[in-house]
């Protein structure tokens, strides 16, 4: 299904120049923020970061946001956001587990846009997020549903064609989170490979993660 690991470096410059990328993420920092009602006292983990989309629309509701990404170059560029608009409760942090590196800290929150579909063991991320999460910290991801395939118009670097959210629910308890619901975030209408034009839907799951 999926061939080698995508450059996401050399996407980055551009990559907000999508108006449906800059959509989605609002829509997805909108359900995010609507479900888990996040405040000034959560510390936020921001795992698949990008250009910080998402990092940026949650920022103002929390105390701070840890941005983090295996691409250097989407970092480079939400450096450069920070930067500009003077913002000082977002870091970044480049993280490659493909590499090795590790997550670290403790957060109140991790959330996920986008990402899931680009890892290849699901249910490991999932572990390795719940050993950075307090006891009843929330985790929110957001992905495709299953999209047979037709979402994305390269397969580099695409471990799932979107998810059954049935399936990710039942992630979601074995990697120790209850109280897991799901909603649909957003959605994408876009031309598939043929030319007809598919409507895509983002899901958001949440779940607590267990005492």
């Amino acid at each position: 299904m999926a061939g080698e690991k995508r450059n996401f470096d050399t996407e980055a410059a551009t990559w907000d120049e999508n108006p449906a990328r800059v959509k989605l993420a609002q829509d997805v920092a909108r359900a995010i923020i609507g479900t888990v009602k996040p405040g000034p006292d959560m510390d936020v983990l921001d795992f698949g970061c990008g250009t910080g989309l998402l990092t940026l629309a949650l920022q103002p509701h929390v105390r701070s946001v840890t941005a983090v990404d295996s691409s250097q170059g989407m970092l480079n560029v939400l450096k450069n956001k920070i930067r500009a608009q003077k913002i000082a409760n977002v870091r970044t942090r480049l993280v490659d587990l493909d590499q090795g590196d590790a997550l670290e800290g403790t957060f109140n929150l991790v959330v996920s846009s986008m990402t899931f579909h680009h890892i290849p063991d699901v249910e490991v991320l999932l572990e390795r997020i719940a050993g950075v999460l307090t006891t009843r910290g929330w985790l929110a991801v957001a992905d495709l549903d299953s999209d047979e395939g037709k979402f994305h118009d390269t397969h580099e670097g695409v471990f799932h064609n979107g998810f059954d959210r049935i399936v990710m629910m039942k992630y979601f308890g074995n990697a120790g989170f209850e109280s897991v619901r799901n909603r649909t975030a957003a959605m994408i209408a876009k031309p598939s490979l043929s030319g007809e034009m598919r409507t895509f839907t983002i899901f958001l799951m949440t779940g607590k993660k267990r005492v």
